[in-house]
């Protein structure tokens, strides 16, 4: 009975949990943007620990599969590089047996930045007693920038960080604002646009065809000895055209997005002010909950659960700041609306006893933004 139970405690502390499950799958598809954004919404899983047969880690087997972008994600949220699996290796070993079997593009892609996080990672010993290094020397690099001696217009260090750059910033940029409102507002198109992440994914797909099309070239320039000219003009100008047509893609997006955003914000305006005229000023409303209490959700708020900087945004939104007119004209409206002392005679005795402090905070907050906005008008 007692090996029983110690068999299932065994069983179920190699049992992975759902999130460390999806950081696999992502690892093994090279979902790279998936990747990064699951790892950001869930930081506290982190990307260090243990699967399968072989007790490998997701770095194990981001080196196994060559995937150079999906490792420096890795390490960059804290992949641990001197990690060892069954047999003791680190990823470091099995990105030195790659490199070993694959040449020098798969030396760069993995080896070089494992050791440039971890230089000390390069003589860690695995249970047979080898170390990265004893494996790296039996790899022989090709001297100059390629094997052929003609410049490769793929390998430059400048459009490597362009690349890095473009997928870089339309994440950061997209993450907090596209797909915040889906769940208020959904636009009528909406099934037939390509979200962002299908559109970035398609990105991905097609850089990792050219890396591969760039090695198959190097492979065959190693045996041929030679390039065609003609043919790397060919590709070059092919690169150059992929490059201009992500560019315009990217424009597009961005276009989309601002329209999209300028309409649900004016939806929640409109919405804003139908929920205040149907709570305050119904007729029916009126008369049937004459003696009924307002909740803190019952509140027509103009961002239900938001910030009072965003509450202010909805009211305010679609009037020219520049118009001071009707700027103040507006803002003047909001005051009389949000004033604590007119809240209160307006619906002061409907208001629930137990959340009737917080709503007057609420209140008052955004009394207080509306007073500081009408005085920088002056």
């Amino acid at each position: 009975m007692f090996f029983c139970d110690l068999s299932k405690q065994r069983r179920r502390g190699n049992m992975l949990s759902r999130h460390q499950k999806r950081i696999l799958r992502y690892v093994e598809e090279g979902s790279l943007l998936k990747l990064k954004s699951y790892l950001r919404k869930h930081a506290e899983v982190g990307p260090n620990f243990s699967a399968g047969r072989r007790k490998r880690s997701p770095l194990h087997l981001a080196c196994r599969r060559g995937d150079d972008a999906v490792l420096r994600l890795l390490l960059k949220h804290g992949a641990d590089p001197l990690r060892t699996d069954r047999r003791g290796d680190t990823p470091l070993h099995l990105a030195a047996e790659r490199a070993r079997r694959r040449g020098r593009s798969a030396y760069e892609d993995l080896v070089v930045p494992l050791c440039d996080y971890c230089p000390g990672a390069m003589e860690v010993t695995n249970h047979a007693g080898v170390t990265p290094r004893s494996i790296l020397q039996r790899l022989r690099l090709p001297q100059g920038p390629s094997a052929a001696g003609e410049d490769s217009p793929f390998e430059t260090d400048a459009e490597r960080e362009w690349r890095e750059k473009l997928l870089g910033e339309c994440q950061d940029e997209f993450t907090e604002t596209f797909g915040r409102y889906d769940d208020d507002f959904l636009l009528n198109n909406e099934d037939t646009e390509e979200d962002f992440v299908d559109w970035a994914e398609r990105i991905r797909q097609q850089y990792v065809a050219k890396q591969r099309a760039r090695a198959q070239r190097e492979a065959a320039a190693s045996t041929s000895g030679r390039k065609r000219k003609d043919k790397t003009e060919k590709e070059a100008q092919s690169h150059r055209e992929v490059l201009s047509r992500l560019e315009q893609e990217h424009r597009q997006y961005l276009e989309r997005a601002a329209r999209k955003e300028q309409e649900i914000r004016l939806v929640k305006r409109r919405r804003y002010e139908e929920r205040y005229t149907a709570t305050f000023h119904g007729n029916d409303v009126a008369t049937a909950t004459e003696q009924a209490k307002l909740g803190y959700a019952d509140i027509p708020w103009p961002v239900p659960r938001g910030t009072v900087e965003e509450m202010v945004e909805v009211m305010l939104y679609g009037i020219n700041r520049n118009d001071a007119p009707n700027f103040r004209k507006l803002l003047r409206q909001q005051q009389a609306i949000w004033h604590p002392d007119k809240f209160t005679q307006r619906c002061g005795d409907r208001l629930d006893d137990k959340e009737k402090q917080i709503i007057m905070d609420t209140v008052t907050a955004l009394s207080q933004e509306l007073n500081r906005l009408a005085q920088n008008l002056r």
